[in-house]
């Protein structure tokens, strides 16, 4: 009996699409795919199978892996989910959205794989089809919190907000939820409604207090109006609420410190430390504070016990490398590498300063590359990266990174949520948010 060994057929498979016969990869992938699997781990291995086919650029042979698993496991949300992803990175708009078609018709009840369906209509410019789409969603899921919220960004980007209010106050009569209430009051603040929005606040932290956002907005909208005193007993009255709500203890803290209130602010960071032990972002904000305040000393005190407490805190020892004079960064970036290897923070740091503070273009590059590799959700990485090739790199790299950061649509980082969070920018985009940060970093020196 001739014993079929199934990674070498596979590997053929692989070779076959190279060699451009794609019918016959295919059959291969048919024929061998089930050989020697057990039925339990049958998924399992599927899916590693057109990992590896999709790392070797072997797409169609990934494709053929995913339809078959799917004819075995036409139920399964996570596989229909991991072909949609496959998909939207290797495959055309067409080749998604007819996937996601068949994905909803045997998963209606998977709202992300109709959000998707949707997204990529919208995307695409088709604002009719993202709306029928999601009318198709609701019928599937009645009173869905994320298809409701899906349906107001939609008319919201579109400039449809009279539509966009109608559906927020439909989904607050059937749907109520803390979320859904935070929309609300966004889009009213968004549109300078500022009297809506109040409205909308006072009855939302009633029935949602521990809601720390709702607190936060509160503040947020008091201090846009100046109204200190007001501002710092909304802060107040949710921390009473929300001890464990980090952003609301630094918005406090940042509160007293505009204020001129340095005592304040750092007694407020004590006070949230004990609350929270083990916080990073408490004790980096505390060092910063003093930095602020001209106070070095005290900070890189502070920092040392920082660094004890949270010995593994990517943010922390970023910050440490920072903070060192030029001769001893590499030192400190060495030590913060062995405690936290991949941390991106750490390896930002590390690109900045080490390299490209030092003029090592070449090895900047290289390890903003790793940066965003490893966490392309950093959209300070990303706009370090875009700010250090409008200074090193040409046209082509300044295109190329932009159009990776729009397919990364990163949402976390200091500085990108402090332009991507500012009320005024609630319309831009990745493509519009990522030179607007790049222009507000300070050059590594």
């Amino acid at each position: 009996m001739v014993e079929i060994n199934r990674e070498l057929w596979i590997k053929d498979a692989e070779d076959c699409e190279q060699a451009g016969s794609i019918h016959t990869c295919q059959a291969i992938v048919r024929a061998v795919i089930g050989v020697g699997v057990e039925d339990e781990d049958k998924k399992h291995t599927w899916m590693e199978d057109a990992e590896s086919c999709a790392a070797h650029e072997a797409y169609e042979c990934a494709r053929a892996i995913f339809a078959h698993a799917l004819s075995v496991y036409p139920s399964k949300k996570s596989i229909w989910l991991r072909a949609a992803y496959f998909e939207k990175s290797h495959g055309t708009r067409e080749s998604l959205e007819s996937l996601l078609q068949r994905a909803v018709a045997h998963c209606p009840k998977a709202e992300v794989l109709w959000l998707m369906g949707a997204k990529s209509k919208w995307l695409a410019g088709d604002v009719p089809a993202a709306r029928s789409i999601l009318a198709l969603a609701f019928q599937a899921n009645p009173n869905s919190e994320e298809i409701w919220l899906a349906a107001v960004k939609l008319e919201s980007e579109n400039n449809e907000f009279e539509r966009a209010r109608r559906l927020l106050q439909k989904a607050r009569a059937s749907a109520p939820t803390a979320r859904v209430m935070m929309k609300s009051i966004k889009l009213e603040w968004c549109l300078g409604e500022i009297k809506n929005a109040h409205t909308l606040l006072q009855e939302a932290v009633k029935h949602y207090p521990d809601f720390a956002k709702l607190w936060m907005m509160k503040g947020q909208i008091e201090e846009q109006n100046n109204n200190k005193e007001l501002a710092r007993e909304a802060y107040n009255q949710g921390l009473k609420k929300c001890p464990r709500a980090i952003p609301l203890w630094l918005l406090m803290s940042r509160l007293e410190e505009k204020s001129g209130q340095l005592i304040k602010a750092r007694s407020i960071l004590e006070k949230a430390r004990l609350k929270n032990p083990q916080c990073a972002e408490l004790w980096l904000e505390a060092v910063r504070v003093e930095n602020r305040g001209g106070l070095k000393n005290i900070a890189q005190t502070l920092m040392a016990r920082a660094l004890q407490e949270c010995p593994n805190s990517g943010i922390l020892w970023a910050e440490s490398i920072a903070m060192e004079p030029r001769p001893q960064r590499k030192t400190k970036s060495v030590d913060a590498l062995r405690k936290c290897e991949h941390d991106p923070h750490v390896l930002l740091a590390a690109s900045k300063y080490i390299f490209w503070a030092e003029r090592k273009v070449a090895k900047a590059r290289e390890w903003f590359n790793r940066t965003v590799k490893i966490e392309p959700d950093l959209g300070d990485a990303w706009a370090y990266f875009y700010k250090f090739e409008q200074a090193h790199g040409d046209e082509d790299s300044q295109a190329d990174i932009k159009k990776r950061c729009i397919n990364a649509d990163p949402k976390h980082g200091e500085f990108w949520c402090q332009v991507s969070k500012d009320i005024k920018n609630w319309r831009l985009r990745t493509e519009q948010i990522l030179p607007l940060v790049a222009d507000c970093l300070p050059l590594p020196t």
